[in-house]
């Protein structure tokens, strides 16, 4: 999983409420397993008109959008079911900051898991960040990690909380299994001593 640490990118704003799995990727690409090629189809029946032609009106079809890092999106963003294919495809169209005043707790946890920063924060500061990605690509916001900061494009700084955890994990790029990598040394050293203890397991 790549690291997070600082992320300086376009904010895109979509302040529609209640975004839920389905809107993100629809259950009808839900049949690969691999978590590449999901990005061209994130909120697809939003993008895209029946014969599959992009609806210019959609944020992130327009061209000031087109390369977004960050999402400034409205209440209880990821609600819906549980599939882990929403953070596939956010990530793999190349956002990695999702922005919300609160988030499904799956999907805010499976965020976490593929190397996407969910950021919860009061209304009143979701609006200031809302109102600054409606200024288009000239307005880049800055997500720091490490100090737990979103600078605006005009300069004013936000503060967020995250879990230590989890912060932990992004800025090391580790997955579950690069967790579990990091105590390989000891999980070797126990199987060895299974081996000889147990030698007809």
């Amino acid at each position: 999983m790549d690291k997070f640490e600082k992320l300086t990118g376009i904010a895109a704003p979509m302040p529609l409420v209640n975004i839920d799995t389905d809107m993100i990727i629809p259950k009808v690409f839900l049949k690969t397993i691999k978590r590449s090629g999901l990005g061209v189809n994130l909120f697809d029946e939003m993008r895209y008109d029946r014969e599959g032609n992009e609806l210019p009106d959609f944020v992130l079809n327009k061209p000031q959008y087109r390369s977004t890092e960050i999402l400034v999106a409205g209440d209880n963003f990821g609600c819906g079911s549980s599939r882990e294919h929403a953070p596939w495809a956010i990530a793999d169209f190349g956002i990695r900051c999702v922005i919300s005043t609160s988030f499904a707790d799956i999907f805010f946890n499976n965020c976490f898991k593929n190397g996407i920063l969910p950021i919860v924060l009061p209304q009143e500061q979701v609006d200031i960040l809302m109102q600054d990605a409606e200024k288009g690509e000239n307005a880049r916001m800055t997500v720091d990690l490490e100090a737990q900061e979103i600078t605006t494009s005009d300069g004013e700084v936000i503060k967020f909380e995250v879990d230590a955890f989890k912060k932990h994990c992004l800025l090391n790029g580790l997955d579950d299994i690069g967790l579990t990598m990091e105590n390989v040394g000891a999980i070797d050293s126990f199987e060895a001593q299974a081996a000889q203890s147990r030698p007809w397991v």
